[in-house]
């Protein structure tokens, strides 16, 4: 089975320019804890998660209506690509020790892998190995 089989289709973006309100009310729309982060050119600049607008804007004093999400991606994104195993998929979650991969097809963001997609998508062993690999030390 390869990635592409498992992840959720049409991940959404918040823009690189957009503010982390902007973030925030698309990540609420959602009922989701992170967005991808993508540039103009619609390649992946990075991720932003709710805890990082908590912790590295709010908790420090900035104000969240003048932070834009490319400011909060930092170094390259942990990625998957479409055609990948899941077998792949898992090694890089428990490697990098992430809940959620953006899904790469050549530079085009297509989709996202959560923890859920493989749990429901990988033999139950497999999928615990996950479970506790992320669990621990996270």
């Amino acid at each position: 089975m390869k990635v592409r089989d498992a992840m959720t289709a049409g991940a959404e973006c918040v823009g690189e320019s957009e503010t982390l309100v902007d973030a925030a009310r698309k990540m609420a729309e959602l009922d989701v804890g992170s967005l991808p982060i993508c540039g103009e050119d619609n390649r992946l600049k990075g991720m932003v998660s709710d805890r990082d607008i908590v912790v590295k804007v709010l908790a420090r004093g900035d104000d969240p209506s003048t932070v834009t999400a490319g400011q909060l991606g930092e170094g390259k994104p942990v990625t998957i690509g479409a055609d990948d195993s899941l077998e792949e998929a898992l090694r890089t979650m428990s490697e990098h020790r992430v809940r959620r991969l953006p899904v790469i097809d050549g530079h085009d963001l297509v989709g996202m892998l959560s923890q859920a997609d493989l749990a429901r998508s990988l033999p139950d062993e497999s999928a615990g190995d996950l479970i506790q690999a992320l669990s621990s030390g996270s």
